[in-house]
């Protein structure tokens, strides 16, 4: 019943409504562009990016992104930005027509490819819904395709804890309280009492956080803003 997630879409009102003239000037001029979203994001490829060269008069500037851009919605999504030879599954027949098209267009050989996907689709190294970049320098990405199914419409809200410590700490209190209201009055003494409930709730707490933390060490999982562009499934 819930309408499914276009991270696409997400992307685009990320971005908001940057004057196109703008990016290209900053693009051209070789400046960064400040913008209200996280900052000091760095990229960490497997190999340097190297820019492509475009025909800026033949480029679709609603389909440029900064960094901080794609940053963002990774982490808000729990998604990764890795390098095209990371990824698992074939590129579908449109998308090769995409960068085919684009290469006729510009005259070019796009270098550098990179998709954001969630991690199931990573080959990823030991330490639902791919959008297509090609670099353009100075931290800058074009769009070139996007496929496949819409992210699920609750995934946003689903990974919400795994955003950093604070969200943990909040899930884990809300949850070890809700545990403890379901504990029977008294069960404990012959009259309920506060403390009682506040002693339970403790438990209940160091129960939930030993939980959390051994599944956490166990199966390697890590914040978003520490894997969205790390090629380890455990970094």
């Amino acid at each position: 019943m819930l309408e499914r997630t276009n991270i696409e879409a997400k992307l685009r009102a990320v971005r908001g409504d940057l004057p196109d003239t703008a990016v290209l000037a900053h693009l051209l001029k070789g400046v960064d562009i400040e913008f209200a979203t996280p900052s000091g994001s760095v990229v960490t490829p497997d190999t340097p990016i190297v820019p492509n060269q475009f025909d800026f008069d033949n480029l679709d500037t609603s389909r440029i992104y900064h960094l901080d851009h794609i940053r963002k919605i990774c982490i808000d999504y729990r998604l990764r930005f890795l390098d095209l030879k990371y990824f698992k599954p074939e590129l579908p027949e449109e998308a090769q027509d995409e960068i085919s098209r684009l290469e006729e267009q510009h005259q070019t050989q796009l270098k550098g490819l990179k998709i954001v996907a969630p991690s199931r689709l990573f080959k990823l190294a030991d330490k639902d819904d791919p959008l297509l970049f090609v670099p353009m320098g100075n931290q800058y990405f074009y769009l070139v395709h996007k496929w496949g199914d819409d992210l699920h419409p609750l995934r946003k809200m689903l990974v919400w804890p795994f955003k950093n410590i604070i969200n943990l700490m909040l899930l884990i209190v809300l949850g070890s309280y809700l545990l403890t209201t379901l504990v029977p009055n008294g069960l404990f003494s012959k009259a309920g009492s506060n403390t009682e409930f506040w002693i339970i709730f403790f438990f209940m707490f160091k129960s939930v956080a030993a939980v959390v933390i051994y599944y956490g060490f166990a199966m390697g999982k890590n914040f978003n803003p520490a894997i969205w562009n790390s090629k380890y499934f455990n970094a």
